[in-house]
């Protein structure tokens, strides 16, 4: 007897898991992103110092886990780390993986039986004239005491426990990806903010040192037109462009305003708790080297693509337990007790009391509810696999854009400088003719229009390195897996934190 039942338990245990076994979605086998950029560097501008230096593209260059420090501002980096502490997006990201893992843990207890006490005490009074007397007294009314311990057990034959918890490991898998993504997201949201900020505040000054060239020829023309030298019209028609100069100031100030508040929710604060680190260009470095992965290492780098791989491994295993439920359901229950009618004789020889069975279920008729439930399942897989697919197709877009970005963007800055440049030289000289009588005013707002425009753009260009180069970082993943292992489900998910 003893040999059937260890015999029975090692067929149980090495029960095979129906369903399709998971296998890893082979990587993708594209060696370049098309005709983006992987290797050589962008062209230099010598005018815009550190901000205008080539940057080279480094293929298989790893990323560092706190990759928002290679900007050399240490004010970044600190509002990037405080960020990651208490913003509220990265503490429910923690609460899901805390959720996701109690519930594989969870999961796991199914493997096990379950073992319940039961005590029970109980007064009764039988009918007397419907009922024979329940008790070997002639009194209907007696007190029952039962205490009981019972054991069910539901082996796991087909494998149902397995994929229910391998879905379940999969699911947290998926919360932890779904949190780095959140580090990635929040950080690369605070670095460009930052930019942003740098930019407007760029903008804002070239605004403010063009508003008083253009005071300055508003009282040039004012005295032409004391002398006699200009009309009325003329003075009108540069006051008239002094004032819609002025009127692309209000917009500047209010999207650095926003962006002031978009920096300080991101670290989790209130509007009125604004900190109190600002940012120009001057406090960022550009980055000269940048690295390449290749789309068979992108894969593995990207947070959203490692759970969306997750996903699909949870999807597979639930065909699996679609299937079992079609299958034959195994139940074994033991219990062993006593009951007395006084608590004192309640553990008396002769009270104790004990059952052992065991039962089979298969369901032979439900309108083909457990079909359709596996046919769910196949396509929920399918589903996962298409979403799957299309997030690498998006990892790769991602890396191929910003690619392309930080060659144009480079391109662009030289373009931008040189066209200060030109335009500067066209302004002072149509200023300094316009004080002599040698030129119109209509040449002279073209003049400065132009160098308004340059100057805007010079610091736009600027901007979009910047702003690009963050972006790369993000594309290709923010060197997640460089932090040490016991920090990546910390409070920070900083390395040495």
């Amino acid at each position: 007897m003893t040999r059937i039942a260890a015999l029975s338990v090692a067929l149980l245990l090495s029960a095979c898991a129906v369903g399709p076994d998971f296998e890893k979605p082979a990587p993708p086998a594209a060696k370049d992103y098309g005709s983006a950029p992987m290797a050589g560097e962008t062209v230099a501008t010598q005018g815009q110092g550190q901000s205008g230096a080539a940057q080279r593209f480094v293929a298989g260059m790893d990323i560092p886990a706190q990759w928002w420090t290679l900007f050399h501002s240490p004010k970044l980096s600190k509002l990037v780390e405080h960020a990651i502490k208490n913003n509220p997006d990265v503490a429910a990201a923690q609460a899901a993986l805390r959720q996701s893992h109690e519930l594989y843990s969870a999961q796991w207890t199914s493997f096990f039986p379950t073992v319940q006490g039961n005590f029970n005490a109980a007064r009764t009074k039988n009918a007397q004239n419907t009922i024979a007397p329940l008790t070997t007294s002639s009194n209907p009314t007696y007190n029952l005491y039962t205490a009981q311990l019972s054991l069910s057990y539901a082996p796991d034959v087909f494998g149902a426990n397995i994929r229910a918890t391998e879905a379940a490991k999969a699911q947290e898998e998926s919360s932890r990806f779904q949190l780095e993504a959140t580090y990635l997201t929040l950080a690369s949201n605070v670095v460009v903010t930052a930019i942003q900020e740098a930019s407007l505040r760029g903008q804002v000054a070239a605004t403010e040192r063009l508003l008083a060239l253009q005071h300055q020829l508003t009282e040039i023309v004012r005295r032409q037109r004391t002398l006699g030298s200009a009309s009325a019209l003329d003075l009108a028609a540069q006051e008239a462009t002094e004032a819609q100069t002025a009127q692309t100031l209000p917009p500047l100030e209010k999207q650095l305003g926003q962006s002031r508040d978009a920096l300080t929710a991101l670290l989790g604060r209130l509007p009125s708790e604004e900190p109190a680190e600002t940012f120009t260009f001057d406090d960022l470095v550009l980055p000269t080297d940048l690295p390449v992965s290749l789309p068979s290492k992108l894969v593995e780098q990207r947070p959203d693509v490692r759970q969306a791989e997750e996903n699909l491994h949870a999807a597979t295993a639930q065909v699996g337990v679609a299937v079992s439920a079609m299958l034959p359901q195994f139940d074994i229950a033991a219990g062993n007790g006593s009951s007395a009618f006084q608590a004192a004789q309640l553990f008396a020889p002769g009270n104790g009391f004990w059952s052992v069975g065991g039962s089979i279920t298969q369901t032979l008729f439900d309108a083909g509810a457990l079909l359709h439930k596996r046919r769910a399942a196949d396509a929920a897989m399918d589903q996962a696999a298409a979403q799957y697919k299309s997030t690498v197709i998006l990892a790769c877009q991602n890396v191929a854009d910003t690619l392309r970005a930080l060659k144009a963007d480079a391109d662009m800055l030289k373009a931008a400088d040189h066209g200060v440049d030109a335009t500067r030289t066209a302004f002072d000289t149509a200023r300094r003719r316009l004080a002599i009588g040698a030129v119109s005013e209509a040449a002279l707002m073209n003049a400065e229009q132009a160098y308004q425009q340059a100057e805007i753009a010079l610091v736009q260009a600027r901007a979009n390195r910047y702003s690009d180069t963050a972006a790369l970082y993000q594309a290709l993943g923010g060197g997640w897996w460089n932090r040490k292992e016991e920090d990546r489900d910390g409070q920070s998910g900083l390395a040495g934190e």
